[in-house]
């Protein structure tokens, strides 16, 4: 059996998906969570094989918790389903560890797939977002941006989504600082806000 959990904030969509997967032969939900608070001991006690992790919940994002997931030992696959579809939450879901990305509005046999696809070493993605993960690395990398060490560090502390509290205490400096910062790093990537610096940070291959 499967075992799969899933954290989403939408009640009704988490309690639909716990059936669904009750009702199918070689899966079993196992664990359901409105938050991510407590999902490294959630994990432990759950012992998952799959998650279906949504982005936006109360807290922790999904994408702060597949980061947290990726530096424990038990490593379960992990599927984004969400209504984002923005190239850089795609990126930053993937780039800390997510196996697929798929849309709310997947139909319920395609999400079943995917969480099969993922078990069995594959990769799941819904097809207009692998459309837009394609279209991003085709587009052409602009010069490598000229950032201070500093600003480099900042920026990925972004990039893995951390929030500004967070990048505070990585990068021992403080608040006002880490803004002054991302107000320079908005400048020199001619950017206006933190998830086109992540994209930028990204598609250029700032860091590799």
């Amino acid at each position: 059996m499967i075992r799969v959990s899933i954290y989403d904030d939408n009640h009704s969509l988490r309690d639909t998906l716990a059936l669904l997967i009750d009702a199918t032969d070689d899966m079993l939900s196992k664990g359901l969570y409105d938050n991510a608070m407590r999902v490294v001991d959630n994990v432990r006690e759950d012992m998952p094989d799959v998650i279906l992790m949504d982005i936006d919940m109360p807290g922790r994002t999904g994408i702060e918790a597949v980061k947290l997931l990726r530096q424990t030992s038990y490593q379960p696959k992990i599927l984004m389903l969400t209504v984002f579809e923005e190239p850089d939450r795609i990126f930053a879901a993937i780039s800390n560890g997510a196996v697929g990305y798929l849309l709310k509005k997947t139909p319920a046999d395609e999400i079943i797939d995917a969480i099969r696809t993922v078990m069995n070493g594959g990769a799941a993605m819904t097809p207009t977002v692998a459309l837009k993960v394609l279209a991003s690395f085709q587009q052409p990398k602009p010069v490598k941006l000229e950032l201070t060490d500093k600003e480099q560090a900042v920026l990925r502390r972004l990039v893995e989504g951390d929030s500004y509290k967070l990048i505070a205490y990585h990068c021992d400096i403080s608040m006002g600082t880490v803004r002054t910062h991302i107000c320079n790093i908005y400048e020199k990537l001619h950017v206006n806000s933190k998830s086109e610096a992540v994209a930028k940070a990204l598609k250029t291959g700032l860091f590799g």
